[in-house]
């Protein structure tokens, strides 16, 4: 989390605190140069200071940014008097909006700021307020521009850092530029950010005027009757699938609104209500809109990135891996995933592309060899015949001149290895952007996986459906033919690295819910747990599900 000095709320009693310090002796700090007779020594020149500007030189005193911010200013403010009246009525009117965004309402008040503003009567009160109001704005700024919670505290599994902007730069923006408009580019302005704020405000009213309507408690296919068509019918209105009706008949226009509905949530649309089809449209809407608070979150710890104009885009819980140009879609294919044990999990983090290898070799991770292979080893020095056994010089080791049973996980001298095959476990094919987890794209004999709707099988890495095709389009970027060029050292046998001209920035993600180009949110089930536990600090931060903010 952040630290307390970033994160404080400012509530009625510390605004309270702040407008009765004129009334306790303060120590002068050494960081404003003032001396006790209520002057700062500024080269052999005197300067005497107001009572407003004593107070702020002490009170910004207390943080490097806010005490380098004034002191450019002469300890100047930026929140009182006429001319600061647009600011001061802009920042408040961005608090009221906090919750919109999905920031804690009790954290960002508009009431205390105001409360703040009022009672501020002497110079010395409105100094102190003054201070505390940047500290305030430049808190609610971070959270907007970079969101709520540390990530990797969170959820360790999570290795994206965060890029902050400078916050003496945010300040200076904010003084020397127009109010609102400045405040209004503090959150992310990625499309998907302002889908995701649309469609939060939005299932924020529906939920306000009743929600989804009854739940659907019978499975229906087309052709069905009744109350429970109704029920179907009206909840696929509500969601947005379904232009509104009063049949009770499952026609061909509910089929195809079931069928819009199954692929928004990753299923097989094949038009029938029943098994995952019913539970997920049964899902509440409170709870697809904390899915979609908490893709807010995510999308801000990314905001600052540059995402690269080529990049790829795998989204682990959408099983899925893009390849994104100018920011649409030009290649997809399907993925698999790390398995849901805490050591094989898929993290997430940012890192760039810059070869692929075709016909690779599998150099069996560390973890894999003495945990899993080992243990087969020292029963059967024949086991996993298919991999070699490699000394520390690289060299293949004869298994009939080791004895295994000697050794144990620490101890085990050798590595081990696949050769290029097509029975390899990478496949034909692995694309590489070298990163402290040993995390890559590649190819896989287990074509069969990706018939499964829920793909989390790997050790960690990601495997894809249609790994030539993906190659193809890395490669169509450098090559006049990337299929042929592909082709000829797939068929040559060698194991053979290419580098790509302009490496491609890789970003692994985790969205449970996502939007469309046309708006329409997709949602997809927390396979690892983790969004319920960013949800779970978000609410312990304070961010809630209710109307505040529309």
């Amino acid at each position: 989390m952040k630290s307390p000095s970033v994160i404080r709320t400012l509530s009625a009693a510390l605004a309270a605190t702040i407008l009765t310090a004129a009334a306790v002796p303060e120590a002068r700090a050494q960081a404003t140069g003032l001396q006790a007779s209520g002057t700062q020594m500024i080269g052999a020149e005197t300067i005497r200071l107001t009572a407003f500007r004593q107070a702020v030189a002490e009170r910004a005193a207390r943080d490097e940014t806010l005490a380098a911010f004034y002191r450019a200013r002469d300890f100047e403010g930026i929140w009182s008097g006429e001319e600061a009246a647009e600011r001061r009525s802009a920042f408040v009117t961005a608090l009221a909006m906090a919750p919109a965004h999905g920031l804690p309402a009790s954290r960002y008040d508009p009431d205390v700021v105001r409360a703040l503003l009022t009672n501020a009567r002497t110079p010395r009160e409105q100094g102190q307020a003054e201070v505390e109001l940047s500290r305030y704005f430049l808190a609610f700024a971070r959270d907007l521009q970079s969101g709520v919670l540390d990530p990797g505290e969170v959820i360790p599994l999570i290795k994206r850092e965060v890029l902050y902007m400078d916050p003496l730069e945010v300040l200076k923006g904010f003084a020397d530029g127009n109010p609102m408009g400045y405040l209004r580019a503090l959150a992310p302005t990625s499309p998907e950010y302002q889908r995701l704020l649309r469609a939060r405000m939005e299932m924020q009213r529906q939920l306000n005027a009743g929600g989804y309507g009854p739940t659907v408690s019978a499975s229906l296919e087309r052709g069905a009757t009744g109350e429970q068509v109704v029920a179907l019918r009206d909840r696929l209105t509500a969601m947005g699938f379904l232009a509104p009706s009063v049949s009770m008949e499952f026609d061909a226009a509910l089929e195809a609104a079931v069928r819009r509905f199954q692929v928004s949530v990753g299923l097989t649309a094949d038009g029938v209500v029943g098994g995952a089809t019913l539970d997920a449209i049964n899902v509440p809407l409170e709870e697809r809109l904390r899915m979609v608070l908490v893709a807010m979150e995510r999308e801000r710890w990314m905001n600052n990135l540059e995402r690269g104009q080529r990049h790829i885009w795998v989204n682990l819980v959408d099983y899925t891996a893009a390849v994104v140009d100018e920011g649409h879609v030009t290649f997809r294919t399907k993925s698999v995933i790390g398995a849901g044990d805490a050591d094989r999990q898929t993290p997430e983090f940012s890192d760039v592309m810059d070869h692929m290898v075709i016909n690779p070799s599998w150099y069996v991770p560390r973890s894999i060899t003495v945990n899993e292979y080992l243990p087969s080893l020292r029963r059967n020095r024949n086991a996993v015949s298919h991999l070699q056994v490699i000394d520390r010089n690289g060299r293949v080791v004869n298994r009939n001149s080791v004895n295994f049973s000697q050794y144990n996980a620490r101890t085990f001298p050798y590595s081990m290895r696949q050769p290029p095959g097509s029975s390899n476990a990478l496949g034909q094919v692995k694309f590489m952007f070298p990163n402290r987890y040993n995390i890559y794209l590649h190819d896989t004999p287990s074509q069969h996986l990706f018939s499964e709707t829920v793909r989390t099988f790997s050790h960690g890495c990601i495997r894809l459906d249609d790994p030539y095709e993906f190659a193809h389009a890395l490669l169509a970027a450098q090559e006049d033919d990337p299929v042929g060029f592909f082709q000829t050292r797939l068929d040559s046998g060698n194991e053979t690295r290419v580098n790509l001209e302009t490496p491609v920035p890789v970003h692994l993600v985790y969205r449970t819910a996502f939007t469309t180009a046309d708006g329409v949110v997709n949602f997809r089930p927390d396979a690892y747990g983790r969004d319920g536990r960013i949800w779970d600090a978000l609410a312990a931060a304070g961010v809630a599900v209710g109307a505040a903010g529309l």
